[in-house]
């Protein structure tokens, strides 16, 4: 799952940012495939983090994730268009914090998540669920033997 789109990083950022960090081949243009994988790598890194914690993907995407990956797709693009900055290195140092603790479950993601529904008998997480049958023979049952 994409967390976040060329249209985030424009509203986020500006036009401006994106060109400085994407214009790869100084060709006046910004590199849209460039912006596409990069954001799609930087959502990879995400999903690294949050599978510890969350079932993926998620139905609605946080407001938090989306300037995470903003974040962190700038930074990569960046470092290639040798655009870095030291606010880029300290916003993808607090991405990847962040993400750090979500996984930890020192923070959430600051949306309700619904839980999944385990079926009997099925394996989840090194455990087998069962749904046992009612005991035919109890002290009640057995008190007048």
């Amino acid at each position: 799952m994409i967390y976040a789109t060329r249209q985030d990083i424009l509203s986020r950022e500006g036009a401006d940012a994106l060109f400085a960090a994407a214009d790869r081949d100084r060709d006046g243009q910004t590199d849209v495939a460039a912006v596409d994988a990069k954001l799609a790598d930087a959502s990879a890194t995400i999903d690294t983090y949050l599978s510890l914690r969350y079932p993926l993907p998620l139905a609605v995407v946080p407001p938090v994730l989306k300037r995470l990956c903003v974040d962190i797709t700038l930074y990569s693009l960046s470092l290639s268009a040798d655009a870095l900055t030291k606010e880029l290195r300290q916003r993808f140092d607090d991405a990847i914090s962040l993400l750090k603790q979500m996984a930890s479950g020192a923070v959430g993601l600051g949306v309700e998540l619904v839980p999944e529904t385990p079926v009997a008998g099925e394996v989840k997480g090194g455990e087998i669920l069962l749904s046992p049958k009612p005991r035919l023979f109890s002290r009640d049952t057995l008190e007048d033997l």
